[in-house]
């Protein structure tokens, strides 16, 4: 196009649009790219465009064939952000437009193994299975991640051999500390009214309150993609799980002051009962007034613990966290690398479960005790830590609550039991 249209401001986008389909021999299908980086009058002038061009279309103006809004929201969305009701056809927005809302899929294990081979086929650079494993693991075959985690490894960290699953995992972590643009895109969501409705009991393991927009928030989140499209209620891929639990606990971690080199032990290992110590002198002193400060209040205590973990473990080690709602629980599962007697490299791996006493309710150290056992069997370990939260009224003081104990799950593993 030689110049832009000669237009009034509010029809320059809808002008060259028309302009463009005049000149060009085929018919015109316009992708608009992160469409979510519009907001307000912007956004309202676009759509407003889009619809205008659509309607004189059949009147013979040029103008293009199909248009694809991209970006994290549905459809619908952008007809309420544009001043309009999801739930009336004929509401005041400036874009009524019938159309379908499409969901890229996600890819499965072979699917990723496929894509990745087309890589290997072009390169000769191979990934090997467990890396694909552990692809698919992380990312459950959410198309942005799967590409992330390949570009982060092949073109940021330069790796030009065999890619292995210990690469796939600093990739992981290169992600989510740069806070990649999809990353921050969802994390800038969490304190949505809307997408806290939803989260709040996923990440505190309670079950959602039966709210009449409940469903309509569910939908809206799980178009997002932040939880699984299908039940259970729980984050979509642990990525996700990770990034939220690190966005939430921002402000906690801001507090911690507990160098993470002094809990590594001359042998390598990585000192769990002392972090713990620590953490009940931490929650003396900062617990409540943190718990004010978030904003995620029913899921403040697990909020918390894992910002403090997440300082101290992982600068040499790793956090994977797993939780749902409905669940009553999140459980804990740290992983630290160090190096054995002869120079080999080894795991250290604890687990943690968490739970919450909550006014009303009963002693949940019980049912804490069942869940680890079940967890620990997963693992295949033999002892772990239960950390129970006793929120109620009339919980007893600090020195009566009695801090650490050991305890013995139904199948007989003798575990410690941490009451803060």
């Amino acid at each position: 196009m030689s110049s832009w249209p000669q237009v009034t401001p509010g029809s320059r986008f809808g002008a060259a649009l028309r302009e463009w389909c005049r000149r060009c021999p085929r018919r015109v299908v316009l992708f608009l790219d992160e469409i979510d980086a519009l907001q307000g009058n912007s956004l309202v002038s676009v759509l407003g465009q889009l619809r205008d061009g659509h309607n004189k279309r059949s009147k013979g103006y040029p103008f293009p064939a199909s248009v694809v809004l991209c970006g994290l929201r549905d459809l619908r969305e952008y007809k309420v952000a544009s001043g309009g009701a999801p739930e009336r056809c004929n509401a005041a927005s400036p874009f009524n437009i019938l159309a379908d809302s499409l969901r890229l899929g996600d890819f499965t294990a072979d699917q990723i193994a496929e894509l990745y081979d087309q890589r290997t086929q072009a390169t000769s650079q191979e990934f090997t299975k467990d890396a694909v494993d552990r692809v698919f693991e992380l990312t459950q075959g959410q198309p942005w991640l799967v590409n992330a985690l390949a570009h982060e490894i092949t073109f940021e960290m330069g790796v030009s051999g065999t890619i292995s699953d210990g690469q796939v995992e600093d990739a992981k972590e290169r992600l989510i500390r740069a806070r990649a643009t999809h990353l921050d895109s969802l994390a800038a969501r969490l304190h949505e009214p809307r997408v806290k409705r939803v989260m709040e009991p996923i990440v505190s393991g309670d079950f959602p309150h039966a709210e009449l927009t409940f469903s309509d928030d569910l939908s809206y989140v799980r178009d997002l993609g932040l939880v699984k499209q299908k039940p259970p209620m729980e984050v979509a891929n642990p990525i996700y799980r990770e990034v939220i639990l690190r966005v939430l606990g921002d402000v906690s971690e801001q507090y911690v002051r507990a160098d993470p080199h002094s809990f590594v032990l001359p042998d390598g290992w990585f000192d769990l009962p002392r972090l713990l110590q620590e953490f009940v002198v931490f929650w003396r002193e900062h617990g409540e007034v943190l718990i004010q400060q978030e904003g995620y209040h029913e899921a403040a205590c697990q909020i918390i613990l894992m910002a403090f973990l997440h300082r101290l473990v992982n600068g040499g080690g790793y956090l994977d966290r797993e939780y749902a709602a409905g669940t009553k629980r999140l459980d804990v599962f740290v992983r630290w690398p160090y190096r054995g007697p002869n120079g080999e490299g080894l795991m250290q791996r604890e687990a943690m479960e968490l739970k919450v006493w909550r006014p009303g309710a009963d002693d949940p150290k019980p049912e804490g005790l069942a869940q680890l056992d079940r967890y620990l069997d997963r693992l295949t370990l033999t002892t772990g830590v239960l950390v129970i939260f006793d929120r109620r009224p009339e919980a007893p003081s600090w020195k009566e609550r009695g801090g650490f104990d050991q305890a013995t799950t139904p199948s007989g593993r003798q575990v410690t039991v941490l009451r803060v």
